[in-house]
Formats: structure tokens, sequence, C-alpha cells
């Protein structure tokens, strides 16, 4: 199954109309959390404005695949769980947000190599079909529940200097 969710501030059709394009391709089971207006009529893809905490969890835990804006709270919790996310980004100059900090995220998550990234609607598709393909899509990092030993020792280190 996969797992598409826009945010629930404003809606992202662009990336909804993008998701239309691989239902031809993708025979699971694709749930959407979106404020749309853009009609789904397949009936393997289910569409909600708005899902409960414990409903967006269990999509969010099934999925083998999360599609979502560049939301931190988003990839934060795929990187948790473990689980493969692509992200694509708002963008200020289409009005889909009120700045660039998604773009500026995505950028970082794609040079660490923590989520897959397309920045451009074709990269997107491309993406997606390119995952589609295999077997298993590969989780490209993960993190644990609390900061590593290297990170408590490095603001340590960092706090005793401003000390």
């Amino acid at each position: 199954m996969i797992f598409v969710t826009t945010g629930t501030q404003e809606p992202f059709d662009r990336l909804v109309n993008l998701v239309k394009q691989i239902i031809p391709i993708y025979n699971g089971e694709i749930i959407i959390q979106a404020r749309t207006q853009i009609e789904f009529h397949e009936e393997n893809v289910k569409v909600f404005d708005f899902l409960k905490p414990e409903d967006f969890n269990r999509y969010f835990n099934s999925a083998t695949l999360l599609i979502s804006h560049a939301g931190m709270g988003g990839i934060i919790s795929a990187l948790y769980r473990g689980k493969p996310m692509v992200v694509f980004p708002r963008r200020l100059s289409l009005k889909e947000h009120r700045n660039d900090h998604q773009m500026a995220t995505a950028k970082k998550m794609k040079e660490n190599g923590y989520v897959y990234v397309a920045m451009e609607d074709n990269d997107f598709v491309e993406t997606i079909k390119n995952l589609l393909a295999k077997d298993i899509v590969p989780v490209l990092h993960s993190v644990g529940a609390y900061a590593s030993e290297e990170l408590l020792s490095s603001l340590s280190t960092f706090i005793g200097k401003v000390k």
C-alpha cells in the first residue's frame, strides 16, 4: 500500500495530480490524505481530507511506500519508523507555500541520502516507477528514538565552550 500525505495546512494539488499518473502502474491500494477537489474513480484509491491520528498512524505504519510533501514531521516519522519515503517539496514560485523552506529541506534530505527526493514533476513519476519496479523498496536511512552518543557528546563539548 502507498500512503500519500500532503499535510493539513494547504492543498497540494500538483502532488495529487502526479499521484494520478502512477495509478496505472500500481495494482495495490493508494491512500491519500489531502485537502483536494481532485476526484478519483479508481477502486484502489481512497482520499481523506483529514485522518484521525490513529487512522493516520495505521496507514503510515502499513504502507510499503510513503509519499509526502517536504514536511519535517512526516520525514522524521518515516526515519524513526524505518519506512521508505519519497519527498516532493512545495514551491513558493507556484504559490504552494509561504516560502521555499520545503525546497531547502528536500535538498538537504537528498544530499544526506535520508529519503528519496523528487524535485521536479517528471522526476517524481520516474522515481516512483523505479521504486515500484523493486520487490521491496529499500529504506535509505533510519534514526532511533534518542539522540546518538556522538550528537550528545558534540553538544556537550559545544556547551562547555560557550560557558
